[in-house]
């Protein structure tokens, strides 16, 4: 996996700012930061369930915390674990975060635009993929199968394997606007995927769309996707409904 990512970390062959493996890793983190997975307060998953939801080895997620700690996003303490410090990165929202704010639109909205989107990414995606990509995939996917208890863990993982398909379609333009539809509103996601069963049933809609990527069908690959995406949008939609209620009901 390491080498995977050394050599191609945008998954298709492209990296026109030619980062480390350690920047990358670093810009990865902060970017769980400023989407709100991660807040202020926060401790990080162990450098072990980092390494292997980020499919690198221990020791380049450890120099990538000590990069952020470097920067005062991140507080290392000997003995306990990693904590978010601050949820402004600075100049590393460069080239991460576009200049659209995806969260000021409303969920239907982005729903529809996220379909619209996702569909001709994920189908690109299908009939480009590598073996070394769908390789990348079935190891986020173990590690997505080892954390159902992990609300946290699993959205890192999530993230990955979404990101990862979204790269595979050859357009780094269009992955990276899909990317931003899929980081809508996700700090709520962390209490949808708590609920129980919430996970497994993630995890089993990914297993779907990665056996339609193995079979390069991107007719079942968009169909898989479409299914995920409305499970999502229909959970996220009922959550807002009921905290909105619940403050009108106060």
């Amino acid at each position: 996996m390491q080498k995977l990512l050394l050599d191609d970390p945008a998954g298709f062959g492209t990296d026109l700012r030619r980062l480390t493996i350690k920047d990358r890793i670093a810009e990865k983190i902060a970017a769980l930061i400023a989407s709100g997975l991660l807040a202020p307060g926060d401790e990080l998953p162990s450098e072990r369930d980092l390494a292997q939801a980020l499919s690198v080895s221990r020791e380049t997620v450890r120099v990538a915390i000590q990069l952020l700690a470097a920067r005062g996003i991140l507080a290392v303490s000997q003995g306990s674990r990693t904590r978010v410090l601050k949820g402004d990165i600075g100049d590393m929202a460069i080239g991460m975060i576009r200049q659209i704010d995806v969260n000021r639109y409303d969920i239907d909205e982005v729903h529809a635009a996220r379909l619209l989107i996702e569909q001709h990414v994920v189908g690109e995606a299908a009939t480009r993929i590598s073996e070394p990509v769908l390789a990348v995939l079935r190891h986020s996917l173990r590690s997505q199968r080892d954390c159902v208890d992990d609300p946290v863990r699993f959205l890192i993982a999530d993230r990955e394997f979404h990101l990862t398909i979204y790269r595979a379609c050859g357009s780094e333009l269009l992955a990276d606007v899909v990317a931003d539809l899929y980081g809508h509103i996700i700090d709520h996601r962390r209490r949808i995927v708590s609920r129980a069963g919430a996970i497994s049933e993630s995890v089993s809609d990914h297993e779907e769309i990665l056996a339609a990527l193995e079979a390069r069908d991107p007719a079942a690959t968009r169909a898989a996707f479409a299914r995920h995406e409305e499970r999502i949008y229909n959970t996220t939609r009922d959550m807002l409904g009921t905290a909105r209620k619940g403050r009108e009901g106060a």
